[in-house]
């Protein structure tokens, strides 16, 4: 799904960061850092804290994780423009952990999710984890939208309902019952903020929007002295000190109960820091590195939970408002960190007078945005299969849990999956032989003696093609004296197709019938070789062309001692072209 780095990958896991500082950093990248910085720093401060609300957390755990999170991201990261901190993909898993297992749960779940990210980097998944399927991030990423879309409804029409059912139409159920509820001030104030993030975007595009609407808002609200829920009237405002060190506190029953979980987190984290380093890539023709990206992510996550922070990853959005600020290296990110902490030293009594209508607007914003309506739609006209995955996603997501969604798609994708390929493996009778090395021409095998049968594989042969192999001597009417398998166009073979073989030798072997292999290249060579099945066959009936093959066979039905038969060399034989 994602493209993958390439050059960057000599480096190792060496952070971006230390890459292109070796290369010299000018006092005019420092500039161009520090005016991006300040700007993205600006940009992430009302997100964090309202992702962190909509979390069922305080505001100021947003802006911990903004500053540990985001520094450590952008400094260890593998991109150059990266920018980290909360974001909405995690708002509902969170909210889940919480209402479940409590602060102290997600704090362990997000240190969890951090070592797993970190064991994926080490393993070099990075390019594993870009396989999940489209349709799979679609429908969860469109359920997420919709979930927080409904958590905000609340305060943003200022329902002041103390607490709202976590079940999706138990949830809209109780807000039709409370309609007659609605606070026609905070109602407006939200409604505002819709309309200047929209205005802003289309008419100022160069100022961040989410930022002008809650300044807007706020003064307007403090002016005329408004009756609304506000940071202040809900949490007390926010501390102006930085978060201290503590381990969470964690059990051996705990952390295997919080295990799906974390898993679901660290797959969404890297998920979307690969996704957003990709967007990066193409927008300014950078490479990433994916693996330092993992072990990036990894630290930043384990990290934020020893500070009390929420889970972390890569912020698209303020990633690609970084990059349009002009920033030149992730010295940018580590300067948007600075800035949080500067607010929280000496600005932090400020946010005391921000309405949550006006956050609950940012994230209904927010909301529409990861929705991509259009590509949801757009996929509706895909293959049917492909369409199943994105709908039961998207509703297991809204419906059930976002960890089963995954789960449940990734498996049903994969399962689709093997199924194509499986069709796409032909297992056919042949008297076809290429004559020309480029495969185009063929032409009659006219030298098959009598008893012989020749079949071949076209296509990779795995355990979802074995069960239609086995098959393969029950159409024939007469159990030949030689059976000949041609395997020049298998590239790769598993051990459940290797089972099936030596159980196709067992029964020709029943029968009176001999195989003989044909054209196996290097890789399936080496599987056969490792597992003893180039053994239980015999050297002598694995030959290297068909001509060697026919010549085998020739002999078997003669009576004949086979012969030396030069064999080809596995270590470095290459794909069959002529005659195998």
């Amino acid at each position: 799904m994602y493209s993958q780095n390439t050059a960057s990958d000599r480096e190792g896991f060496l952070p971006k960061a230390i890459s292109i500082l070796r290369h010299g950093y000018s006092k005019q990248s420092f500039l161009r850092d520090l005016c991006s910085g300040t700007t993205v720093g600006i940009v992430a401060l009302p997100l964090a804290m309202a992702f962190a609300i909509a979390s069922g957390a305080t505001p100021e755990k947003g802006l911990f994780t903004a500053i540990v999170a985001g520094f450590l991201i952008s400094a260890l990261g593998g991109s150059r423009y990266q920018i980290g901190g909360p974001t909405g993909a995690f708002v509902i898993i969170v909210f889940n952990i919480i209402a479940k297992h409590g602060y102290g749960g997600l704090l362990l779940t997000t240190m969890m999710a951090g070592v797993i990210l970190l064991l994926f980097g080490i393993l070099r998944l990075g390019k594993l984890i870009s396989y999940i399927p489209y349709p799979v991030t679609t429908g969860f990423t469109a359920g997420i939208a919709l979930l927080i879309f409904s958590s905000q409804m609340n305060d943003f029409l200022g329902l002041s309902l103390h607490s709202v059912p976590p079940d999706f139409i138990e949830k809209w159920q109780t807000y039709i019952t409370n309609i007659n509820h609605i606070n026609i001030t905070t109602a407006t104030l939200g409604i505002l903020t819709l309309a200047i993030i929209l205005g802003v975007r289309r008419y100022i595009p160069r100022i961040p929007a989410p930022v002008m609407a809650v300044v807007a808002i706020s003064t307007l609200a403090w002016a005329c002295n408004l009756p609304v829920e506000t940071i202040g009237s809900r949490f007390g405002g926010i501390p102006q000190q930085l978060p201290q060190f503590a381990l969470p506190e964690f059990s051996l029953e705990k952390m295997q109960l919080l295990l799906p979980d974390a898993i679901t987190v660290a797959l969404l984290a890297g998920i979307e820091s690969l996704l957003s380093c990709v967007v990066a890539d193409g927008m300014t023709g950078s490479r990433h590195n994916a693996n330092t990206e993992l072990l990036a992510q990894g630290t930043a996550n384990i990290a934020a939970a020893f500070f009390g922070g929420i889970p972390a990853t890569g912020a698209i959005a303020r990633t690609a408002t970084n990059i349009r600020a002009g920033a030149y290296s992730p010295v940018s990110g580590m300067i948007h960190a600075v800035v949080l902490v500067l607010f929280v030293l000496f600005l932090a009594p400020i946010a005391a007078y921000i309405p949550l209508a006006a956050l609950a607007g940012v994230l209904v914003v927010v909301a529409w945005d990861m929705s991509e309506i259009h590509k949801f739609m757009r996929l509706l006209k895909a293959p049917k299969s492909d369409v199943a995955v994105m709908c039961i996603t998207f509703g297991l997501t809204v419906m059930v849990d976002l960890t089963i969604a995954v789960n449940v798609g990734v498996v049903l994708a994969s399962l689709l999956f093997m199924q194509r390929m499986s069709t796409v493996t032909r297992i056919k009778e042949s008297d076809q032989c290429v004559t020309n090395v480029s495969g185009t021409t063929t032409e009659p095998l006219t030298n098959i003696p009598a008893g012989v049968r020749i079949y071949e594989i076209d296509g990779p042969f795995f355990f979802g093609v074995a069960d239609r192999f086995k098959s393969v001597l029950d159409i024939m009417e007469k159990a030949p004296k030689v059976f000949i398998l041609r395997m020049r166009k298998v590239p790769t073979i598993d051990s459940t197709a290797i089972n099936a073989l030596e159980l196709l030798h067992n029964r020709c072997k029943a029968n009176g019938t001999v195989l003989i292999l044909s054209g196996v290249r290097q890789s399936p060579m080496a599987e056969l070789h490792r597992l003893g099945t180039s053994t239980v066959i015999g050297s002598d009936n694995i030959l290297p062309d068909i001509t060697a093959a026919l010549a085998r066979a020739s002999d078997i039905i003669e009576g004949n001692p086979p012969k030396e038969t030069p064999q080809r060399s596995y270590r470095s034989a290459k794909p069959a072209t002529s005659m195998s």
